[in-house]
């Protein structure tokens, strides 16, 4: 028997598969896709200093369109189980939702494009072109040996993608709401001030750095990046720490540090951003002795400009809810971002108000209405 959307979402919310372990939950999902003629692949990769990854890849047909679904079974930590309604990994059943860790972030995504997809293979054979999933086991932790590196795989083994859609929680309130056609990128940065420690009542024998953090500070976030373009909000510069280590009220301290994050949009890449930075704080604090550094790992922004694919999907959803869905670039990172350089890709999934939170829940008529909407939109791709 062909197991529903909320089978595969119960089944996958009890693999505790907190990253970066999967307990079971990949080779489940391998046993259900072979049942229906895909062909699989699992891969792990490792890299020094990361844990190893499991991951998977399943494809049915072998010739485009190739349309990929893509997501993660891996979930974050519960925090203390004994603050949660249910169990966190026993899927209980209860006023109309599924709960447990996973439920939205994106166990039931998954289960709902799995789902649609044994449908449509039930009922019409295989596609007239490909269905693929790809499935990581990392996207809530470093993300380094999933997505992108079976992104470089499946490259390397001549696999093309057509069009992607990812299924991580889009909707802020109610399933329809929102699909995300992109995402701002994201830059995390510091600034090390050094001075010179000393008494604070003989000042000139020392350099505060103090002072001068603040002046590179305020170069970086007087002037606005940018006015926004037609799909992002304006880039913005958050400062999100400021430490001296300094546990004396009478000395000067040696040094001063700041951390800063840049979520911005498709005006910029990492490097140009960054080149912009050192341009305002090169002038900002004549005599400081400091180091402006970027980290090196960053996130792209990207979009999937509206067009015949965004329409497909949100034409969908406005048949299946009634509601016509925001195009949105808002919010965090997703693995998406190694996609687009692939492939077209948006994302479309769940209700996100529970997602990592303490009672994590979806609603089973969502889960439903999701796999709805997955099975309309691959009527459509391949009709």
């Amino acid at each position: 028997m062909t197991p529903t959307a909320l089978d595969l979402t119960r089944d996958l919310i009890r693999c505790p598969s907190v990253t970066p372990d999967n307990h079971g939950a990949l080779a489940y999902l391998q046993v259900v896709l072979e049942g229906a003629g895909f062909r699989t692949e699992r891969l792990k990769f490792s890299e020094a200093g990361t844990p190893d990854i499991d991951n998977l890849y399943a494809r049915i047909g072998t010739q485009g369109p190739h349309l990929l679904f893509a997501g993660h079974t891996d979930v974050v930590p519960t925090g203390d189980a004994a603050k949660w309604r249910h169990d966190p990994f026993s899927a209980e059943i209860a006023d109309g939702m599924v709960w447990g860790r996973g439920a939205v972030d994106m166990k039931g995504g998954i289960a709902a494009f799995v789902a649609a997809a044994l449908d449509y293979i039930a009922k019409k054979g295989a596609p007239k072109g490909s269905i693929g999933f790809l499935i990581t086991g990392d996207e809530e932790g470093p993300a380094i040996n999933g997505t992108i590196k079976m992104l470089q795989w499946a490259e390397a083994q001549g696999e093309k993608f057509d069009h992607c859609i990812v299924g991580e929680p889009t909707n802020p309130n109610a399933l329809g709401d929102m699909v995300k056609i992109g995402r701002r990128g994201s830059l995390n940065g510091g600034i090390v001030v050094h001075g010179k420690q000393g008494h604070v009542g003989y000042p000139h024998l020392a350099d505060n750095p103090i002072p001068h953090l603040l002046k590179l500070l305020t170069a970086l976030t007087a002037t606005p990046l940018d006015a926004g373009t037609a799909h992002f909000d304006a880039s913005n510069l958050e400062i999100v720490t400021v430490d001296v280590g300094n546990k004396a009220t009478n000395v000067i301290p040696a040094e001063a540090r700041a951390r800063f994050n840049i979520r911005f949009n498709d005006l910029w890449t990492a490097e140009t951003l960054a080149d912009e930075l050192r341009r305002r704080v090169a002038e900002a604090a004549p005599g400081a002795n400091f180091t402006l550094s970027f980290d090196p790992s960053n996130a792209p922004a990207f979009l999937t400009a509206p067009g015949p694919f965004v329409d497909l999907v949100a034409g969908a959803i406005a048949v299946e809810t009634g509601r016509q869905p925001q195009l949105s670039t808002t919010g965090g990172t997703s693995d998406a971002r190694f996609i687009a350089s692939y492939c077209p890709v948006v994302e479309f999934g769940l209700v996100g108000q529970t997602m990592h939170a303490v009672d994590e829940r979806a609603a089973v008529a969502d889960i439903e209405g999701l796999t709805r909407i997955y099975r309309r939109i691959l009527d459509a791709y391949f009709g």
